[in-house]
């Protein structure tokens, strides 16, 4: 059995690129024809100029951070799908609100790719522990594995409990979900005495991997890979071994451009990650993530020929992702509309002593004490549908730079 997924990964960077570009004319020219909003971005390109990097980097990048605007113009999508609502396989709403399709095709988000890599195979049960309400995560994985012959449990988030009994009966190989709550899942087993040791690899996502982490991992017997995707685009990147950054995806473009621009940097420059897809529902053209990262140099030693990148190095605008969730300005300032007494509002994140993600929110406010900051905290989770902390502190004791989410985090 190989230890690639298909002849793809081990194309020359020149076949690859050869392909890639060669099949962007087509796709334009379908995007403008059959998305309203790509006929409108792209009405005055010509679909057969585009051939290589530097006329691609004319194209206008629409961002992330567009899309709630974009949608509200234009239901559900913006006008970004190539296909009737009724011709797509599911639809869903991640935070903010923003809707994402799902094409009709079998692996649609490409996540077999990311599995196979981190040791996936036929026959093997996966306890996937992404989420299938509302936002894709579960489906993109569960997709995936059943691409590569794998039966899937689909476990969702929560419910520490019937997580650990339901792996105890079931003995899944596999995990696929976030780092934090595979570390929760381990913990409860343990306080539990229930034997889970069945766990032989992973694929996580969501959330930085940390080093310590890993090795605790490894330590329970567990081989751990990650990798990057968005709702929108779907996989991004994958890693195949530790330590050695993440391959870009095959059914992608990507490029790292400057924050704010349509420019793209130097390699090993931090800068937006900036992806084109071939989905022929929701073809993405010069798609900005708003995820930071960098280009790596030469290729992976397990043999795959695709660019590398670091990962997930942060946001390049104020939005930030907690424990798998997006976290947007625009819900901080929803918060603080709920709250007259709150005059202005910051959002703070940190890793805690244990490198759990932790939020506390604080708010300038005269009065209210410890009764508003739990009226607070519970519009906290109704809003972001995560769990954060309330500090309530003096008018004009925040700093007045702007910053409505000041994410501290470190990810080295």
């Amino acid at each position: 059995m190989s230890d690639f997924y298909d002849d793809l990964e081990t194309r020359s960077p020149e076949q690859r690129e050869k392909a890639l570009l060669g099949a962007l004319p087509h796709h334009i020219e379908h995007a403008r024809t059959k998305a309203p909003y790509f006929g409108r971005l792209l009405k005055d390109i010509d679909p057969q100029a585009i051939r290589d990097r530097t006329s691609l980097a004319r194209i206008p990048v629409t961002r992330k951070s567009d899309l709630i605007a974009l949608q509200k113009e234009t239901p559900p999508f913006g006008g970004m799908t190539a296909v009737a609502n009724g011709q797509l396989g599911r639809i869903f709403a991640s935070p903010g609100p923003i809707y994402d399709p799902q094409g009709a095709t079998g692996d649609f988000w490409r996540f077999g790719r990311a599995l196979w890599a981190a040791g996936f195979r036929r026959g093997d049960v996966v306890h996937n522990c992404f989420s299938y309400h509302f936002t894709p995560a579960g489906f993109m994985v569960d997709l995936g594995a059943q691409a590569i012959g794998c039966a899937v449990f689909p476990a969702g988030v929560g419910q520490t409990e019937m997580q650990v009994r339901t792996i105890s009966d079931l003995h899944p190989g596999a995990y696929a979900g976030t780092p934090s709550f595979l570390k929760i899942i381990l913990e409860k087993a343990d306080e539990t005495g229930t034997d889970v040791s069945c766990l032989r690899k992973a694929l996580v996502s969501g959330e930085a991997l940390l080093p310590a982490v890993r090795k605790a991992f490894l330590e329970r017997g567990i081989e751990v890979r990650q990798c990057y995707g968005t709702a929108d685009v779907g996989l991004i990147a994958y890693e195949s071994a530790p330590d050695a950054g993440l391959i870009v995806d095959e059914g992608v473009m990507l490029e790292i451009v400057r924050p704010g621009s349509n420019d793209p940097v130097s390699e090993g420059e931090v800068g937006e990650v900036v992806v084109t897809n071939l989905s022929s529902e929701y073809p993405l053209i010069r798609f900005g993530t708003g995820d930071l990262s960098a280009a790596l140099p030469g290729q992976s030693p397990c043999g795959r020929t695709n660019m590398r990148i670091k990962g997930w190095m942060g946001r390049a605008d104020q939005t930030a992702k907690v424990k798998g969730m997006f976290v947007h300005p625009s819900q901080i300032a929803a918060i603080a509309r709920r709250h007259p007494q709150v005059a202005r509002a910051r959002l703070v994140i940190e890793h805690d002593a244990k490198g759990n993600d932790r939020m506390t929110l604080h708010c300038e406010a005269t009065d209210g004490g410890e009764a508003l900051a739990t009226t607070i905290a519970e519009s906290i989770r109704d809003v972001t549908k995560l769990r954060g902390e309330v500090s309530i502190v003096a008018p004009g004791s925040l700093a007045n730079d702007g910053k409505v989410i000041d994410d501290q985090r470190k990810f080295d």
